[in-house]
């Protein structure tokens, strides 16, 4: 049971745990102000150390839920800060896909509803997002009862997406995916050289346009293991099984998925600025 505090006490609360949840979300002052409706300089005074005052209740409501809070977590009131809608929806969700449907339509939703926040994304095979056409074709040509005209469409609307969007993306991948790519081998056996070359010429111009938006870290697959996964922000976290993803909200579960993306990033044996020379060097090595 929470202890009575004086308004004093609550206002400092308040202030600490605004800062808390801002620094989880990743949204930038600025960011918090366009989506409570204020100036900048008012959420700058609501941090202020010396600021002994609670603002009003519909700024409180704005701040969380931008920030994907509770209310009566911000305010002191309650030591769970999921808000209550969440906590009553479920925390985990199964939704059917399958390689038919990789690109589909409740990936790119799940991405905007993350808009501002970082996406980290470890994929099954190359980012769809960054395949060529022709890749694409290739990838879709045993599905005889599916066109890979709609997943070239998908992957083109994502990266527009990409473009303009204000998140940041980053992407962790085992250094072997590149080289068997690059080599045919595995799940890339029989892939023609024209098609690897354009690929990755293609994925060195789109890195180059848009980081450090956008960047991939390549890590020891001897060392470390991912499963497919992707975190949406602070928002949802999703690990992709072949059939279905299955989607966590609650806060622990995405905290942990992000950390284990983080630990792939830090121990990454090849960082996102080395990129481009690894995509030149797998280029040149193409017979």
């Amino acid at each position: 049971m929470l202890q009575e505090i004086d308004k004093r006490d609550r206002a400092r609360l308040f202030q600490e745990r605004l800062v808390t949840a801002l620094t989880i979300s990743g949204l930038s002052r600025a960011a918090l102000a366009r989506a409570v409706g204020v100036d900048r300089s008012t959420i700058t005074q609501i941090l202020a150390s010396d600021s002994a005052r609670v603002p009003g209740g519909h700024v409180v409501a704005a701040c969380a839920q931008a920030l994907d809070v509770s209310a009566d977590w911000l305010l002191g009131l309650t030591n769970r800060p999921e808000q209550a809608g969440k906590l009553l929806e479920s925390s985990l969700s199964i939704s059917e896909t399958g390689r038919a449907t990789t690109l589909d339509d409740q990936i790119f939703e799940w991405q905007r509803e993350a808009e501002g926040y970082k996406i980290r994304h470890v994929p099954a095979t190359l980012p769809d997002v960054l395949k060529t056409d022709a890749m694409l074709r290739w990838e879709y040509a045993p599905l005889t009862h599916k066109r890979p005209d709609a997943a070239i469409h998908a992957a083109a609307e994502r990266l527009d997406w990409m473009r303009l969007t204000e998140s940041d993306y980053e992407m962790a991948l085992p250094i072997h995916e590149l080289e068997s790519f690059a080599r045919a081998e595995g799940y890339y056996s029989g892939l023609d050289p024209d098609i690897r070359r354009a690929q990755l010429d293609w994925m060195a111009e789109v890195y180059d346009r848009l980081y450090p938006g956008l960047r991939i870290f390549l890590f020891d697959a001897r060392a470390l293991y991912s499963a497919p996964v992707t975190a949406f922000g602070p928002k949802m976290a999703v690990i992709y099984i072949g059939q279905h993803y299955i989607a966590f909200r609650d806060r622990d579960r995405v905290r942990a998925i992000t950390r284990h993306f983080d630990v792939l990033v830090r121990d990454a044996s090849i960082s996102a600025r080395n990129i481009p020379a690894l995509l030149a060097r797998l280029r040149e090595g193409i017979a």
